[in-house]
């Protein structure tokens, strides 16, 4: 186990260090974060439904429970890479204040064009990547240490193994057989002695051993000892050598929250409890004081043994033992009704915690990237238009109805909309009559700018020309953001995520949106499906037209995405309306800096130019 779990850490590296560089919306739970929530409130709900429904649970039924747990502990790791974790330290991310500058000019002579003359606004973060470094290698080097320590437990069992004499006493080999068989277990399973063990344990995946200490038989009695095989059996009957891998494994990787060590501790205890209750129901009513005397006994007489997780053993800490023989004491045959009513309190507490799948489906990962099917749609590789860029290209033609994409992952992955958004924004302006097609004056806030465009008062044209920010922001704050979120809900708006606030949301923040969805929207906007206003719809077209020649015109919208003052999310969406057919594209380009608007759309017009169509 440890040296697959080793195998995996070092496999994931190359992972972490990629998450690290990654800066999460606001709204997607960070995995850390996740897991954090998803353990404690599984734990939570278990131990209120053990300490309200008690009695209405068998023994056997109060051990079940906590299965639910570990069957919620990977809820949060398995729709990405495990080692994405490293990037869900990125939750201490602060944002601060906006500061407008323009985006870096790009090599090229498109330049030229004024309508590329992409203008960005940096969204300034406080630049927590060390800090975010520093605690993903803590918890990455506590989980190391402690895949040591496991490693150790496993030697000292292997260890065990070897010095494990097998049981030679004809009439203990009898009375095991019969034991077996009383349990109804066939296998065949190792029974022996060993001078390293001082309490009787059980171990091993494949090959079972059950492991008594040396010439136990000449302090204990044969009833002793019989009571002692039906407890190990019983453990060996639930499977409880491959339960202890997977409390290890979760311990080790939760090992940030206490709650999940508690949990299994008392896990533990109510294991060896459903045991014991196994171990009683088996035996008459007269032989339970016989049975609670023997764990008494052989606690008094073996000194508690060190703990091996890997292990099941008969002996325990003196709270433990002490919590077993009360509940032996109080021990009633438990009845059918019980049973029912055990079994119907598991299915419901399991229907419930599952119930957090979806959420956490929805919360964490299901935003990230946008699922995308369609029959039509040729992948080619554009790569040499990207040189330098993680970028992707998406183009759909109108008249043939099929797609074609460059980078099938980035042509879903969702990022942040940027300018292109002030599409809609003007659209939704528009349609709350916050603007009209006679009047959408906006008047200069009198702050003063580095963009000397954006010091003056703004019409949407002039506003989307020289994508005037505060303009747009201006619309927000009175349209307010319950009307923003219903709008966003209508046109199915990536992920519609509005927590980063009425002035950020768009700008490096929670909305996303990828480059198969910006086509999907441009259609579905320039054919008016959703049934907004005709002249509203022209208004919105008019002013993102950008240029025309040989009877074909492009209209479209640059975006930018600056950080810190460095571009590194680089955004052209548009449409170009040739003769009788329409082709509607979106561009995405991002690395560390330099990926602006201006060089998406430098890219784009060269796709358009080798495929002859613009």
């Amino acid at each position: 186990m440890v040296f697959i779990l080793s195998k995996g850490l070092k496999l994931d590296v190359k992972y972490c260090e990629e998450g690290l560089r990654m800066i999460t919306s606001s709204q997607s739970l960070p995995v850390f974060l996740e897991c954090l929530l998803v353990s404690s409130f599984t734990i939570g709900v278990i131990l209120l439904l053990k300490n309200i429904l008690k009695k209405h649970l068998t023994a056997q039924a109060h051990y079940n429970l906590w299965f639910l747990l570990l069957l919620a502990l990977p809820l949060p790791l398995i729709p990405i890479q495990l080692m994405t974790f490293s990037d869900s330290f990125s939750f201490w991310n602060i944002k601060s204040s906006v500061q407008p500058q323009t985006a870096p000019a790009a090599e090229s002579p498109l330049r030229q064009n004024n309508w590329m003359e992409d203008i960005a606004v940096s969204v300034e973060r406080y630049d927590l990547t060390l800090l975010n470094h520093v605690l993903f290698y803590i918890w990455i080097s506590v989980v190391a240490v402690l895949a040591v320590f496991t490693l150790i437990a496993r030697l000292k069992i292997s260890k065990i193994k070897k010095h494990t004499n097998s049981l030679r006493n004809s009439r203990l080999l009898s009375l095991f057989e019969h034991c077996k068989h009383k349990l109804k277990i066939s296998r065949s399973i190792i029974v022996g002695e060993s001078s390293l063990v001082k309490t009787p344990m059980t171990f091993g995946f494949f090959k079972t051993y059950v492991v008594l200490p040396r010439h136990f038989d000449k302090w204990l009695s044969e009833k002793d000892i019989e009571y002692i095989f039906l407890h190990e059996l019983n453990h060996y009957k639930n499977k409880d050598a491959a339960v202890n891998y997977l409390i290890v494994i979760f311990q080790i990787l939760y090992w940030f929250n206490p709650l999940v060590w508690l949990a299994f501790k008392r896990m533990r205890l109510d294991r060896e409890i459903a045991c014991d209750a196994a171990v009683l129901n088996s035996l008459d009513e007269q032989d339970f004081m016989e049975y609670g005397n023997s764990i008494i006994h052989f606690a008094h007489k073996a000194s508690r043994a060190v703990t091996v997780d890997l292990a099941d053993h008969l002996n325990g800490s003196k709270k433990q033992i002490k919590t077993r023989i009360e509940k032996i004491a109080c021990f009633k045959s438990e009845s059918k009704l019980l049973r029912w009513k055990s079994a119907a309190i598991l299915i419901f507490a399991g229907i419930f915690i599952a119930g957090q799948a979806p959420f956490i489906s929805v919360m964490a990962h299901e935003n990230s990237s946008y699922k995308f099917k369609d029959d039509n749609i040729i992948y080619e590789d554009l790569g040499n238009y990207f040189a330098g860029y993680d970028g992707s290209f998406v183009l759909y033609d109108k008249e043939a109805d099929h797609y074609l994409i460059h980078n099938k992952k980035q042509s879903t992955l969702r990022v942040s909309p940027n300018s292109t958004y002030k599409v809609y924004s003007a659209l939704l302006g528009l349609e709350s009559g916050i603007i009209t097609d006679e009047n959408s004056l906006a008047k200069w806030n009198g702050l003063k700018y580095p963009i000397d465009s954006w010091n003056a008062d703004q019409d949407l044209t002039s506003a989307m020309k020289n994508s005037v920010t505060w303009y747009f922001q201006t619309l927000d704050r009175q349209v307010q953001s319950g009307t923003i979120q219903t709008f966003l809900d209508t046109i199915r708006y990536g992920n519609r995520d509005l927590s980063g606030g009425i002035d950020e949301y768009w700008l490096e923040s929670s909305l996303k949106i990828s480059p198969v969805e910006q086509v999907q929207l441009l259609k579905k906007f320039y054919a008016n499906e959703f049934g907004f206003k005709e002249k509203n719809i022209q208004t919105v077209k008019d002013s993102i037209k950008l240029e025309g020649k040989e009877g074909s015109l492009l209209s479209g919208k640059t975006g930018t995405g600056t950080v810190n003052g460095k571009t590194i999310n680089g955004w052209f969406i548009g449409y170009v309306e040739s003769g009788q057919d329409t082709y509607f594209f979106a561009t995405n380009i991002q690395n560390e800096d330099n990926s602006n608007g201006s060089k998406a759309a430098e890219i784009t017009l060269s796709i358009l130019k080798k495929k002859g169509i613009y």
